[in-house]
């Protein structure tokens, strides 16, 4: 099994990874489509308008999470990793008045988004809780094409028939076809191959990246993600202000670092100091995140704020701490990253929010232990504590928007990454339940829970502090 650590971590905009990058993607994809030869397209049909039908999850919460303004996005061309996000609003506006979408090297296509797109929250597609469907029709309203997709978490973005063949390679148990030199896909395996080449997990992850990446692509990759995530730490700590959405949630992550400052310049005595600093981080991310800007899964935008934190926390508070320990901490929580998303789940809407801040956190834990020295065995226990102590969290934002509880949510879940992985790096790497049982456990539980409980707005905060 290999997935990249450019999988695990891809840079884009707010507020989700599943329901505002996915959608973007999926209609790049649809509108690639369109001019391709892979339909068969009659002689004389010309495409005139566009439809769009959101499901399952994305029709719930589909505006609280901005996909409808992601849907509109994308059939204009633009993708999540390039789009600028001080011209989106300009770009929608001018759809939403003109009833039209321009995408580049296309003709003009009727889109208006009053009645074109369409949020189905009685019709759940069968594949998984984010489905939707692009259509284009000619002139007399006749589909000539459609596809589904599925936002499937962290931003991937798959077709019914790839769902389709991805589950059964899974069930199979296939690899990849990519020949790398350690193919794990599960914890045990990737202890095995450990203890047997005497690597550390971020080197044979970096063997496995370097089979298809020269060194200086992957270095400049590496060091372009943890630009993008400092870059949104220090964003979000300088703006103040309120969220957008209708809640009225005031940014505070502004005024919590400014008051750490303080007393940072004073030398004032503070028992929980560097929980205090890995709180302000996540919640500065989380709300650059829900405001719409420039963020990077890790391994959603829900969950983007955990990974961040605890790398700022360790060039931060870490003597030895530097540009390559960075590296292996992606390279390592990325490993750990791609084991859950391949036995589990990272999306909210599957398995809930232990599949988004608590795969995180087990990826935070994974990345801290290792850079501080850590054996296999004390990362991949850090991950498991992470991880077990997150079990059954539900994702219940309130009004659909990824605000509460996650945005701090993603300060606790960055607290819990690094006290995991200090319990990891005082033991000898030994415990009694393997990440792989946690994994399996996340899943199971995950199935069994209520559909209202996995990002639908249906149950729990959404429903109870409104009806308050």
């Amino acid at each position: 099994m290999f997935l990249s650590v450019f999988d695990v971590f891809k840079i884009g905009i707010g507020p989700s990874s599943s329901h505002t990058m996915g959608p973007m993607t999926a209609a790049g994809r649809f509108l690639s489509l369109i001019l391709s030869d892979e339909w068969p397209r009659p002689a004389s049909a010309r495409v005139f308008q566009l439809k769009v039908s959101l499901h399952g999850s994305l029709a719930f919460t589909g505006v609280g999470h901005a996909t409808d303004r992601a849907v509109i996005l994308g059939l204009t061309g633009v993708l999540p990793d390039t789009v600028d996000p001080d011209g989106m609003d300009a770009t929608v506006e001018t759809v939403m008045k003109s009833g039209e979408v321009c995408p580049p090297g296309h003709p003009a296509y009727r889109f208006q988004p009053a009645t074109d797109l369409v949020l189905d929250k009685k019709t759940p597609l069968p594949g998984h809780a984010n489905g939707m469907r692009f259509s284009a029709l000619d002139a007399d309203g006749r589909v000539l094409l459609s596809r589904i997709y599925y936002s499937i978490g962290g931003g991937f973005v798959v077709t019914d028939t790839e769902l389709e063949a991805m589950q059964a390679r899974k069930k199979a148990e296939q690899t990849a076809s990519v020949k790398i030199p350690y193919p794990f896909s599960t914890a045990r395996q990737m202890l095995a191959m450990a203890s047997a080449s005497g690597l550390s997990i971020a080197q044979m992850k970096r063997a496995n990246e370097e089979a298809v990446l020269s060194r200086e692509a992957l270095n400049a990759g590496l060091d372009r993600l943890w630009e993008v995530m400092s870059g949104c730490i220090d964003r979000g700590l300088r703006v103040e202000g309120q969220l957008p959405g209708g809640l009225k949630v005031k940014r505070r992550a502004k005024a919590i670092h400014d008051k750490l400052q303080e007393e940072w310049r004073s030398n004032r005595f503070n028992p929980v100091l560097a929980n205090d600093w890995l709180s302000v981080y996540a919640m500065a991310v989380n709300e650059e995140n829900a405001a719409g800007g420039r963020v990077v899964t890790a391994p959603t935008n829900g969950a983007a704020g955990v990974v961040p934190a605890s790398i700022r926390y360790y060039l931060h508070f870490h003597p030895d701490a530097d540009q390559d320990g960075v590296r292996d901490y992606l390279l390592t929580a990325a490993a750990i990253g791609g084991i859950i998303k391949h036995n589990a789940s990272i999306s909210g809407a599957e398995v809930g929010c232990q599949g988004e801040v608590g795969s995180a956190a087990a990826m935070a834990a994974a990345g801290l232990a290792a850079v501080m020295g850590g054996t296999p065995e004390q990362v991949e226990n850090a991950a498991e504590i992470a991880l077990e102590h997150h079990l059954g969290m539900t994702c219940d934002p309130i009004a659909g928007l990824v605000q509460v509880p996650c945005i701090e949510r993603n300060a606790v879940g960055a607290v819990k990454a690094v006290t995991a992985a200090s319990l990891a790096i005082k033991g000898d790497g030994s415990h009694f339940v393997p990440l792989d049982a946690c994994v399996e456990t996340m899943r199971q539980t995950g199935s069994d829970m209520s559909e209202k409980y996995k990002e639908t707005s249906l149950g729990g905060l959404a429903v109870n502090v409104v009806e308050c």
